[in-house]
């Protein structure tokens, strides 16, 4: 549903995306209603279908910005790194800190992962990820910085390694510090092998 706002109306807009975000993480797409959700913030079901039609469109849309708010992070984060390789490092450790630091968003990744009502606009999401991750190690393989390879399939092997330690973060397997994260950033740099000759 595409309404122009007020300033008022997108404050409302990101308290029910806020609210859903957190009942949908804790309790799951499919047992929330749109009743629970609007008693939760004490406002009548009109206003939430003045901002979206369903509950799927609520999710979809929660699942953008979520996508969007770590695509900027990961870019500022590049963007201010001395070479490529840096920026390699740099985008890792602001995708797993931001992955970590939004446990119900990543649980919704993973939920919409499963569901195709949500995936093919999450996929687009992650296409998006890979592609902004395979520039940045084809330019730190150009500079000879890491050996050539498969740049789209280094990004989805990145990609899947964050994910998976991330996951086990918050199931409780692997603990929220920095040592976990220094780990993945090392094994995703320089593998089991210790770091590669440039060339």
């Amino acid at each position: 549903m595409d309404r122009k706002l007020t300033q008022r109306g997108e404050e409302r807009r990101g308290q029910l995306m806020a609210y859903a975000t957190q009942r949908f993480a804790q309790n799951g797409f499919h047992p929330t209603s749109v009743a629970e959700i609007t008693e939760g913030l004490g406002v009548g079901k009109g206003v939430f279908y003045w901002y979206f039609d369903s509950k799927e469109e609520l999710l979809r849309a929660i699942l953008a910005d979520a996508q969007l708010d770590l695509r900027r992070r990961q870019r500022a984060a590049v963007s201010g790194a001395a070479s490529p390789s840096d920026g390699i490092e740099a985008g890792l450790r602001a995708s797993m800190e931001w992955s970590i630091e939004h446990p119900d968003y990543f649980r919704l990744f993973q939920f919409a992962a499963t569901d195709d009502r949500f995936n093919g606009g999450l996929r687009k999401g992650e296409q998006v990820a890979v592609n902004d991750a395979a520039k940045v190690l084809s330019a730190a393989m150009d500079a000879g910085e890491i050996p050539d390879g498969d740049a789209t399939l280094l990004s989805h092997a990145l990609l899947g390694v964050n994910t998976h330690l991330v996951q086990q973060v918050h199931r409780g397997v692997l603990d929220a510090t920095d040592d976990v994260i220094d780990a993945a950033v090392s094994f995703c740099l320089h593998g089991l092998l210790g770091r590669p000759s440039p060339r």
